[in-house]
């Protein structure tokens, strides 16, 4: 299994930027697709991004691509999640969630291992 510990969230006005960050621990970290997810209060866990083992290949929601960027430093065990051009509709819990599956996924169920989640509040 791989511990993972996100940080870098909080309140941003909209048109603002944050920057989150997953710190892994436990197995190879660079085994693994990693993936953010956000949950809206009321609503279901809703994929965000993934980028895979090597971070060569990335993988957006419709609605967050030309805002968000995620990239990660394995020899770092960390991920992160740039988020720019934030808008109301971004507010949420944010996850990070390590997989075994090399090909693309979106679904939560296809991720082995999940942070405890860092909220995002933006303000209109």
């Amino acid at each position: 299994q791989v511990q993972l510990v996100e940080s870098g969230g909080g309140l941003v006005q909209a048109g603002g930027s944050l920057r989150l960050s997953c710190a892994a621990s436990g197995r190879t970290f660079s085994n693994y697709r990693m993936g953010w997810f956000r949950q809206a209060p009321g609503k279901e866990r809703e994929f965000v991004a993934t980028i895979s083992s090597s971070g060569g290949s990335t993988y957006y929601v419709d609605s967050v691509k030309g805002r968000f960027t995620t990239s990660r430093d394995n020899a770092k065990n960390t991920v992160y999640l740039q988020m720019d051009s934030l808008k109301y509709e971004d507010t949420a819990v944010y996850y990070c969630a390590a997989s075994r599956w090399v090909v693309v996924t979106t679904s939560p169920r296809n991720f082995e291992n999940w942070g405890q989640g860092t909220q995002v509040t933006v303000s209109s």
